[in-house]
């Protein structure tokens, strides 16, 4: 699925008045299959750009389109099943905590599946040996049965990844996927999602925190600050200059440390079909 976006502009809607835009006059193209990285520091709109791609955020101003069509001007059940192609992965995913991770983990597949399916996936899962499949590529098979409240973090974060590879979506959108894990995990969860996405010709676009992650794995790499278009580039074109340029005052993040949270840049609500119920 190609994206697009022509000077798009975005705000969330719990904005402060006068507060400037996450987005602003963006314009950046993406593929069909194409992998890619989004990097910047706290604040410069990596989230809120999965939002929009997601079309769980109207955009302001400016256009998105979805191989060629705004999703926004289709009626709202053709919105819905639009929606349903859109795999978003947050980086806290929304887990319900008294739940086995078989269920939640096949979930994922709730936007390809009619009412009475759904309800009855909840109490009898459906498909077991694919829910082992997609834990076992995070090496979490053994919590196949599990509650979600029983997991660490770094375990509730790669089986909201794991659910990527059931997910009926043509464009995987993954924010800050490695933030509760170690280097090791991070580079298998990395690994899993690029070469699952290959797989499957889906379109994978993640924001990540860690630079040398993004310029190791993913061919291009977008820059983004203060809600534009710092530099989109071939991996190897990203010089230590561009980065000492886009992480200027916040080197700390550059080196990996943990980033300062920042507020401009709340939490979108996500469209019901890409989570778990």
């Amino acid at each position: 699925m190609n994206i697009t976006l022509q000077g798009v502009s975005a705000r969330h809607p719990a904005a402060r008045a006068g507060h400037a835009p996450a987005l602003r006059s963006l314009d950046l193209s993406v593929a069909s299959g194409e992998q890619v990285a989004v990097i910047g520091p706290s604040g410069a709109g990596k989230t809120t750009l999965l939002q929009v791609m997601a079309c769980a955020l109207p955009p302001t101003e400016g256009r998105f389109t979805l191989d060629g069509r705004d999703p926004w001007t289709l009626p709202r059940s053709a919105l819905q099943r639009q929606r349903g192609q859109l795999f978003l992965a947050p980086q806290v995913p929304p887990l319900p905590p008294r739940q086995r991770v078989v269920t939640s983990v096949l979930a994922a597949r709730l936007p390809a599946m009619g009412l009475l399916a759904s309800l009855r996936s909840l109490f009898y899962p459906s498909d077991i040996p694919a829910a082992f499949d997609a834990l076992d590529h995070f090496d979490l098979a053994d919590k196949l049965f599990e509650r979600v409240d029983r997991l660490s973090g770094g375990e509730r974060q790669r089986v909201g990844l794991s659910r990527a590879l059931l997910a009926p979506a043509k464009v995987w959108l993954i924010d800050e996927p490695l933030s509760a894990l170690d280097p090791t995990r991070s580079k298998q969860a990395v690994t899993t999602l690029q070469g699952g996405a290959r797989e499957r010709g889906v379109t994978l676009v993640a924001t990540l925190h860690q630079v040398d992650v993004a310029l190791a794995h993913f061919p291009r790499i977008v820059g983004l600050r203060d809600g534009q278009l710092a530099f989109d580039l071939p991996a190897a074109e990203v010089t230590q200059d561009r980065l000492a340029r886009l992480y200027d005052q916040f080197e700390h993040e550059l080196r990996g440390e943990v980033p300062v949270v920042v507020a401009s840049e709340p939490a979108a609500p996500q469209p019901a079909v890409m989570h778990c119920r």
